[in-house]
């Protein structure tokens, strides 16, 4: 028997199948469940409202600041004007260029997470759009990621800004943390970040824009939230 199959079994006997349970609640079962050797990201998913009254279906894609971080370490590339340059360097970016930068991108050579171009630099990039699109790298303004302060937007990215995104069944995914975190940081992010979604609803979704919430660990299993 695996060491894999006998760490699930395990993880199953303090499961709660098929109940809710209150935030805080399930957060202390995914930290006490997560028992890899790595420190796992917690992660909160949601069913959200896609129904409009007029209109398409809704989509949501926006940023949240957590108040605690996401613990969530990414490589940041700023591609800017060369009097930028050391703005860039000196807030922190991975990476840093102009068009030197955009050749290695064309080329499909480079290892960043994220990327961050001043305005005066997406007519230049914006071609690229078929390689950095795909891997969700294209920079756009709702996203912080089309900046002039780049002090600033290098700086939210490392601190805790993450994106969000439904798909077109209307499931959404975020990092809130890691296990690392205590369960008073893991809850204030959880707050925060679902908070910032019931913002985003527009007039024309009737009723409650959250449908369905679930907390889980990179390797655990997932729970069924309830009322906080």
């Amino acid at each position: 028997m695996s060491k894999s199959s006998k760490r699930y079994r395990e993880i199953l006997k303090n499961s709660i199948k098929d109940k809710k349970v209150q935030v805080k609640e399930a957060i202390e079962l995914v930290k006490k469940n997560s028992t890899t050797k790595f420190d796992e990201s917690i992660d909160v998913s949601l069913k959200i409202n896609l129904k409009q009254t007029k209109g398409g279906d809704f989509s949501l894609r926006t940023v949240v600041n957590l108040p605690n971080g996401s613990g969530k370490k990414n490589k940041i590339a700023v591609l800017c004007e060369a009097d930028k340059m050391n703005e860039a360097k000196g807030a922190g970016a991975d990476v840093v260029g102009s068009d030197d930068l955009i050749e290695k991108i064309a080329a499909g050579k480079f290892d960043f997470t994220k990327l961050i171009c001043t305005p005066a630099m997406m007519g230049k990039i914006g071609k690229h759009g078929k390689i950095l699109g795909p891997k969700g790298l294209m920079p756009n303004p709702k996203l912080g990621t089309v900046a002039t302060d780049i002090t600033k937007a290098v700086k939210d990215i490392k601190t805790g800004l993450v994106e969000i995104r439904n798909d077109k069944d209307g499931n959404l995914a975020s990092t809130i943390g890691r296990k690392s975190f205590s369960t008073e940081k893991l809850l204030e992010n959880y707050n925060y970040f679902i908070e910032s979604v019931k913002k985003e609803k527009p007039d024309t979704i009737k009723g409650e824009i959250i449908k369905g919430t679930f907390l889980t660990s990179t390797m655990g299993i997932s729970y069924k939230i309830g009322a906080k």
